[in-house]
């Protein structure tokens, strides 16, 4: 009986070092990510004349928004279609090099995560803004795994938190700010129910002009995972949940929504994407 009763306590210790292990993997892949590869080779793409020529980037090496990834190919490529745009869409980092991407109107980073790129492409990515390009993020891209200031700065002007996480999924109201460019508000209501993960900024973005906003009092904005942790804030009655920056001579469009793939069927949400990449290109 003794020796059945010890068996059971290290069968029950291994399982909760187990689950500990588990658990500090996920956290450190959420917040560095790995592994990181880097791809160099530049692709062959036939860019088509009279054609504005948009970059879907969805590479991860953090957190993978699989469902979302896969939903927002489709309503990409259905926009694309809608406007006569060329979209090229890849997980391979060799594309971000000065020459291919100054063909680009814009560059989406599609839920990507983690570091995806090695040093000369993020030069290449931060020189292309600055000469007049457009770099848009949709969720994930916002979150804290990419490690890389020029990045946070010029696509967020804030550092992000956490996430709603009780209960991770919640329902509340999108309000569209419409004053300022008429571009982005084409075919939007005023406000909208939305369901997605809210991204919790630890300040206002900087030099901001704010497109859509929630009430963050209205949310449950509790982001602990573990005791002892100090997530329990949010951003109070003026939460931002989209919003674009002028960086040199080009500019950045963020959105915190994006999370599922049922996200992809909101008409209001591919609408606000939609503006941003119709706005990106003129």
């Amino acid at each position: 009986m003794k020796k059945f009763k010890k068996n059971i306590l290290g069968s029950l210790l291994a399982f909760i070092w187990l689950g500990g292990t588990a658990m500090g993997i996920f956290f450190y892949k959420i917040t560095y990510g790995f592994p990181v590869t880097y791809e160099t080779e530049k692709p062959v793409i036939q860019f088509p004349s009279g054609q504005a020529a948009i970059l879907v980037f969805s590479k991860t090496t953090g957190f993978r928004h699989g469902a979302a990834i896969a939903a927002s190919k489709l309503v990409f490529q259905k926009i694309a279609q809608r406007n006569g745009w060329f979209l090229y869409y890849t997980e391979q980092g060799g594309v971000f090099n000065p020459e291919q991407l100054r063909q680009f109107k814009a560059v989406i980073f599609n839920n990507s995560t983690g570091r995806v790129l090695h040093d000369t492409q993020q030069q290449a990515l931060s020189q292309y803004v600055a000469e007049g390009g457009v770099l848009l993020g949709i969720h994930g891209a916002g979150d804290n795994s990419h490690h890389w200031p020029w990045y946070e700065n010029s696509l967020l002007g804030t550092r992000f938190s956490h996430h709603s996480l009780k209960p991770h999924l919640q329902k509340t109201v999108v309000h569209i700010n419409s004053a300022g460019n008429t571009t982005l508000f084409k075919n939007l209501p005023c406000s909208w129910v939305h369901e997605d993960e809210w991204y919790v900024f630890f300040n206002q973005p900087q030099e901001a002009h704010i497109i859509a906003y929630i009430n963050g009092n209205q949310i449950i904005p509790d982001g602990n995972w573990l005791w002892g942790t100090d997530k329990n804030f949010g951003m109070g009655s003026y939460h931002p949940v989209a919003w674009y920056r002028l960086v040199g001579k080009g500019k950045t469009f963020y959105t915190s929504m994006g999370h599922s793939k049922e996200v992809w069927q909101d008409q209001n949400f591919i609408h606000l994407v939609e503006n941003a990449l119709y706005w990106s290109i003129q």
